[in-house]
């Protein structure tokens, strides 16, 4: 393999604590939580103390090969900046961290401004939970596009998780038209299973927008591993923009608790649909160059007890 594997969609914390549309995330035991009302397996069980740290997920990125990871963050997680902070200074050659800021109240280009000056290089925008009870935030707001003209003036990274299908693609492309040379990178592999994905896809034909799959187990789980379907999807992701635009990203732990970190990737690798160059874009090459990924490790494969 001539290539390190990077994971563009990954999630840590200490504890979860937090509301999203009126209901609780909270961490339980075991691996669980309580999740939007009932209690669901948030993690694998053997993440006792519900503690989703750096360490265990550098214990499964070592293990499978993967030599460095995005940390991007979601509302039902929690605010977790202190801990990336900690994490982004601990283990500076293996993770890019997302700053998080409360883009459902007014006040948060202060918030960004701040994550700025304390280092984060990248922001996260859970853009699915816009779409407010009380009302709609639009992306093209004055205060938001405030908020990503100082990010392209500083070189920030925006990450951002869309609604379903083309619901926010009219906002995204006055943002890209107005900040061309944001960088932005599109999560959930356009909700792929959804209806209109393709629409989000399309938005990486400009040059500075990329797509990442984090999570695209997940939404193919119906068919689950080898997830056939998800491969052929990459093709169409491909075929529309580029393999170029396409990074994989894993959605770490959530995606953990009913497969292995090495199967949330090797599903690709395995693939006969897909060239060995289509292969290394896709797993690493791709985010490494888009997100500026450097001296990563190179990381042996270590046999397993049933090999």
């Amino acid at each position: 393999m001539d290539y390190k594997i990077i994971d563009a969609h990954a999630h840590l914390w200490l504890k979860q604590d937090a509301v999203v549309d009126g209901k609780e995330i909270r961490t339980l035991t075991g691996g669980k939580s309580i999740f939007l009302g009932e209690v669901r397996q948030m993690m694998p069980p053997y993440m006792v103390d519900g503690a989703n740290t750096a360490e265990i997920f550098l214990a499964n990125m070592d293990y499978a090969q993967v030599s460095g990871a995005v940390i991007t963050q979601e509302y039902i997680d929690g605010n977790q900046n202190e801990y990336l902070l900690e994490v982004a200074a601990k283990y500076p050659n293996r993770f890019l961290v997302c700053g998080l800021a409360e883009f459902r109240k007014p006040g948060y280009f202060e918030t960004v401004k701040t994550l700025h000056e304390k280092g984060f290089r990248a922001v996260k925008v859970p853009a699915q939970r816009l779409l407010l009870p009380e009302g709609r935030i639009y992306l093209t707001c004055d205060e938001m596009m405030k908020t990503f003209k100082f990010m392209e003036e500083k070189g920030m990274i925006l990450s951002i998780d869309l609604a379903d299908g083309a619901e926010q693609v009219k906002e995204m492309e006055e943002v890209i038209a107005e900040c061309p040379n944001l960088k932005i990178a599109i999560g959930h592999f356009a909700m792929v299973t959804r209806a209109d994905w393709q629409e989000q896809v399309k938005l990486a034909r400009h040059k500075n927008v990329r797509i990442e799959s984090g999570g695209i187990t997940w939404l193919f789980h119906p068919e689950f591993y080898p997830y056939n379907g998800a491969v052929w999807a990459i093709k169409e992701a491909a075929e529309l923009v580029g393999m170029e635009k396409l990074m994989w990203g894993s959605d770490y732990p959530r995606t953990m608790s009913v497969i292995t970190y090495r199967m949330s990737y090797d599903f690709v690798q395995k693939s006969n649909l897909l060239t060995e160059e289509e292969k290394a874009k896709f797993l690493g090459r791709n985010a490494e160059a888009f997100y500026g990924f450097s001296n990563l490790p190179e990381l042996p494969y270590i046999l397993s007890m049933v090999e």
